[in-house]
């Protein structure tokens, strides 16, 4: 649901010269700019090094939803995959800006009880280390999402179809709590342009850099 939001602001950019989607199904979207690599297995990408090379940032956005997964599944998803794709990004650019879709809640301490939030502490850490000309955690919180974007996680879109006049409204009584996917998108492409004076952004943060 992110990366469709952050995709649509990329295309809609006119500063953005070229977009390059990199997924295990296709975006769905054709553009003048936009090229895209499809491939089940996206943990070694040694195939498509020379496609990889010459870009500015990295929006990150895959991931999946924690429920009903063993730890060691979620992490081989949300930590292996992540790591594996980053380490060759930062291999091929090095003055890449590197952003990564955490969520609010995550655990930089590793050690605290919530799986997910434990194993998205690790990978956020993970990153920082690498040698990128910068790295940014995004951390949103609940996602409204904008535009006819609609997410891939099931639960998601139930709970969005019967819960988004609720979330509509509660953006504006409680903003630094509810964003969106056209804000994230916005917040994402200013950051890799101009930097954040942080590395992890909350929701407070996105929807100020979104402005």
């Amino acid at each position: 649901m992110v990366g469709q939001g952050v995709l649509r602001e990329c295309l809609l950019d006119p500063g953005v010269e070229k977009v390059l989607s990199v997924g295990r199904s296709p975006v769905g979207s054709k553009h003048e700019k936009l090229e895209g690599i499809v491939r089940k297995d996206l943990s070694d990408l040694g195939f498509a090094e020379g496609e990889l090379q010459g870009f500015d940032a990295c929006f990150f956005c895959l991931g999946v939803s924690s429920a009903g997964m063993k730890e060691a599944d979620y992490r081989r998803v949300t930590y292996d995959l992540t790591l594996a794709v980053a380490q060759t990004l930062a291999r091929l650019n090095p003055n890449m800006t590197f952003i990564y879709v955490s969520g609010t809640g995550t655990d930089s301490s590793e050690r605290g009880r919530v799986m997910w939030a434990r194993v998205k502490g690790a990978t956020e850490n993970a990153l920082l280390k690498l040698p990128f000309k910068a790295a940014y955690m995004f951390r949103p919180g609940v996602i409204r999402p904008l535009h006819g974007i609609i997410s891939k996680t099931r639960l998601y879109r139930i709970l969005y179809t019967f819960a988004g006049p609720l979330i509509a409204a509660a953006g504006l009584v409680m903003p630094d709590w509810v964003t969106t996917t056209e804000r994230v998108g916005k917040a994402m492409i200013r950051v890799a342009r101009e930097g954040a004076p942080k590395p992890f952004l909350e929701n407070r943060d996105i929807n100020s850099l979104a402005k």
